[in-house]
């Protein structure tokens, strides 16, 4: 996990526009992706413990702000 790229508990607002990956609570990787909209709170996990974390930023420019 990049330092850069903390992990988002379910519910909390994600801070940028883009897919987010589910990861387990010691960082394995899950495979499993949704897309987060900047403002927007994220789904629930599949499982209890688990979390999301950035792994494609949108690359359109929207929810940058001037």
């Amino acid at each position: 996990m990049a330092p850069n790229n903390p992990p988002l508990k379910p519910g909390n607002k994600a801070p940028r526009s883009g897919q987010y990956e589910e990861v387990g609570p010691r960082g394995g990787r899950t495979g499993e992706e949704k897309t987060g909209v900047k403002g927007k709170t994220l789904p629930p996990t599949s499982k209890p413990g688990n979390h999301y974390v950035l792994v494609d930023p949108t690359k359109n420019g929207a929810g940058k702000g001037k």
